[in-house]
């Protein structure tokens, strides 16, 4: 799992997903595929957890958890940037990430 930090996300980008809260929350590695995603995801939400937007969940105890495929990270950090943003819109649809709708908004 992974929070995309601040200086991964272009300056023009850094807005409308900012997960605020009081307590907890993990940063960790990335995910590979969608099926390693949903593991994860399933894991916690399954498990007494909630979904929130953009990739984050909170599992039963309160601490809060972005699972972030690494397709998403390099979508990102791509320098070109009206596909970066292509893929940061669809993202910011999504509760739990969807790689394969993160790609076909890259590709535009």
């Amino acid at each position: 799992m992974i929070v995309i930090h601040e200086h991964s996300v272009p300056r023009t980008q850094r807005r409308a997903c900012v997960h605020t809260q009081r307590g907890l929350f993990v940063s960790g590695g990335e995910t590979e595929d969608q099926s390693e995603t949903d593991r994860y995801w399933n894991a916690i939400v399954g498990n007494g957890g909630q979904e929130s937007d953009c990739g984050w969940c909170k599992d039963k105890w309160g601490i809060s958890w972005q699972i972030t495929p690494v397709v998403l990270t390099k979508a990102f950090t791509n320098p070109d940037r009206v596909a970066a943003k292509r893929a940061f819109d669809a993202m910011m649809t999504m509760k739990k990430i969807d790689i394969a709708a993160i790609e076909v908004a890259f590709r535009g």
